[in-house]
């Protein structure tokens, strides 16, 4: 494991209080070998809840209330090194998977697993095997086949997920947030999520360099 205590040391970070509960009630029959060390609603305070409470594991969701789990991964893992980021989430994108996988997380479960399979995962990631949930297997090989075959969507080669290509390209369009969302049937502020991750995969901070990052990689040909 990742530490020389008996029990896996688990730290929970998502911004639902109910899911924190559930996630407690669902492992307490595992108090043997998981011990929530620490839990957190708040992505800011997680950074120093891994410093106080050294979890061995850190599990969180991809989003958190207006932040990127994403980004908290790469910044748990640059703050402690040795702790094990997991990804436990509603959200089976294949591109998620493959950032999370990059930025150096340990796993990526759906939150439909069971205490037990959840258990077993944990342990042996913390043995040092790289998971990820069996749902997602089927879609991750057909997506790798259609990557080599360069049959993928425009903007997966800078990390975009189909979903953040559609919007991507309908603000090179000069699409509104409010017209986006009615192109796509999601709210405006589902938009406003996926321009923010545009704009941070992108390295930009506005619309403007946005389209012109997307029209100098020939994004949209």
């Amino acid at each position: 494991m990742g530490s020389s205590r008996s029990l896996l040391r688990l730290m929970a970070v998502d911004d639902h209080q109910m899911v924190l509960d559930g996630l407690g009630a669902m492992l307490a029959p595992y108090s043997d070998r998981v011990e929530i060390v620490a839990e957190t609603r708040e992505p800011a305070q997680a950074l120093d809840l891994v410093v106080q409470c050294e979890p061995d594991v850190v599990l969180l969701d991809v989003r958190l209330k207006d932040s990127s789990g994403l980004d908290l991964c790469a910044d748990i893992l640059r703050r402690r090194p040795e702790c094990k980021v997991v990804f436990l989430t509603v959200y089976d994108d294949e591109q998620y998977l493959y950032q999370a996988l990059r930025l150096g997380a340990s796993g990526f479960l759906l939150k439909r697993v069971r205490g037990g399979e959840l258990v077993d995962y944990l342990t042996r990631i913390c043995e040092g095997e790289v998971l990820i949930d069996p749902t997602l297997a089927g879609r991750v090989a057909l997506s790798a086949a259609r990557l080599h075959s360069q049959r993928f969507w425009p903007g997966a080669h800078l990390g975009l997920t189909q979903r953040e290509s559609e919007v991507l390209a309908l603000l090179v369009a000069g699409q509104s947030n409010r017209a986006i969302g009615a192109r796509l049937t999601i709210g405006e502020e589902t938009v406003k999520s996926h321009v923010r991750a545009v704009y941070r995969k992108l390295g930009v901070s506005d619309r403007a360099a946005a389209v012109a990052v997307a029209l100098r990689e020939g994004v949209f040909r």
